[in-house]
């Protein structure tokens, strides 16, 4: 047997070992052993290096969020901007403006190329180096864009209130010269010698429509005179002139207050109107006379009449047939409780009733009405054949050949758009036919 041959200080290696594990052990703990100490160590590295690689990588996904984020702005910026340029060249068009045309035109083209530019960027992720100055560059350029295309429409704003307002200074010289206009005819027609002196000439064989337009014009010149005292006698009486109009056409809409006064025309007429297309009005049986003998003895009424007086003609003849016409056609007007609030009694309408001729300016105003109304009864009467009477009824469509309308703004919708044929709300003044010559009827239209 081979003998071991001991190695020299053997035992005090061996020794130094054992009493360095054992030194271990009483620092870590027992059962731990120099391998477990040294996988911990190991393990301990590599958590380590993990950690340092995921910060590397949050930081690379927080610069790819910016980056983005510069990327959208710049996009946003753009488009602004085209928006802007697009703006600009819509303004140049109109008055026309060939260099800004062209200047608009090239932005325009600018700012597609730079959106093409922005698009192939994200697509091969090439992104702003310093994003956050890319980010606010790209704020400031989007709010640039924005003041330039306010300030664009802003001009365009001006432009256009420029044009209204040149609009509406050639539509007042218009009307001021339309106002001057009717004030000589009407001049002409009222105030440059009474109607027997503006048909004194014509004869009955020279009778014209264009005779019975004029008779016409100064009847509803007369209507509208009484309605506008009856409605200033109303407002001092404290009546609700709106519930009033409402009664007369329950179903018209009125967008100006003083657009009720065509109710009450409206109303008058259709009293006064009444029982025009009978040669006696409905008043009584009077005997039928042949055409040419009607047709004269009409004729000569309306000659002698339009000399006369209505209240002094009424006092000496209470119980004509002008005299019976004018009391009907009051009492039908005139409602008692009108009356009654008007003079604070009925004594009036009591001595109308029995045949009397009140001087009341009310009254007298109704005279001259009633006068004009008759004195174009008898000359309607004295063509051949007679002038007939026509009303349009509520909601027929508009028609320029039978209608006049009132309210011209019912031709235009709230949004200034026309209207072709707006509806017929009620009749203010009835229209006339003879033969084949039509005098159109006066219609209120509905908004």
């Amino acid at each position: 047997m081979d003998s071991v041959i001991p190695v020299p200080g053997e035992h005090k290696v061996g020794g130094a070992v054992r009493s360095f594990t054992k030194a271990l052990r009483l620092r870590t703990g027992s059962g731990v052993t120099l391998d477990d100490t040294i996988r911990k160590t190991k393990l301990q590295d590599r958590f380590k290096s993990d950690n340092f690689h995921s910060a590397d990588k949050d930081e690379e996904n927080v610069h790819y969020r910016m980056g983005v984020e510069a990327l959208l702005a710049k996009l946003f910026a753009s488009i602004a901007s085209v928006k802007a340029a697009y703006a600009e060249l819509q303004v140049a068009q109109y008055p026309y403006d060939a260099e800004g045309i062209q200047s608009a035109d090239e932005a325009v083209v600018s700012d597609l190329k730079r959106l093409s530019e922005l698009k192939h960027s994200y697509l091969k992720k090439q992104f702003d180096p310093c994003p956050q100055e890319g980010l606010l560059l790209a704020e400031i350029q989007e709010q640039q864009s924005v003041i330039k295309t306010y300030e664009i429409m802003v001009k365009k704003l001006e432009s256009q209130h420029k044009l209204k307002d040149s609009e509406i200074e050639f539509l007042s010289e218009k009307l001021a010269e339309l106002d001057r206009q009717n004030g000589m005819l009407d001049k002409r027609l009222n105030h440059s010698g009474p109607l027997s002196s503006v048909l004194d000439d014509v004869h009955l064989s020279g009778l014209s429509p264009n005779h019975f337009n004029r008779v016409l014009r100064r009847a509803v010149k007369s209507v509208q005179c009484f309605v506008k005292l009856m409605i200033s006698e109303m407002e001092s009486t404290a009546w609700d002139l709106g519930a009033a109009a409402s009664t007369i056409e329950p179903n018209a809409v009125y967008p100006k207050p003083k657009h009720i006064c065509f109710a009450f025309e409206s109303f008058v007429c259709r009293v006064m109107f009444d029982g025009f297309q009978y040669p006696n009005f409905l008043l009584g049986n009077e005997p039928m006379q042949e055409n040419k003998q009607r047709q004269l003895s009409f004729f000569n009424v309306f000659q002698d009449f339009k000399h006369l007086k209505p209240r002094e003609f009424l006092v000496r003849n209470q119980n004509s047939t002008f005299g019976r016409f004018c009391r009907t056609k009051y009492l039908h007007l005139v409602h008692p409780k009108l009356e009654t609030s008007f003079f604070g009694d009925l004594n009036q309408r009591n001595l109308i009733n029995s045949g009397g001729c009140p001087d009341s300016s009310f009254f007298c105003a109704f005279l001259e009405m009633a006068k004009q109304v008759w004195l174009l009864h008898c000359l309607a009467f004295s063509f051949d054949p007679e002038a007939s009477i026509f009303q349009i009824k509520n909601g027929c469509l508009f028609s320029e050949v039978f209608m006049e309308a009132v309210n011209h703004e019912a031709f235009f919708s709230s949004e200034n758009k026309v209207i072709a044929s707006p509806k017929v709300a009620f009749t203010v003044v009835p229209g006339f036919k003879i033969g084949k010559s039509v005098l159109q009827c006066q219609v209120y239209l509905s908004q």
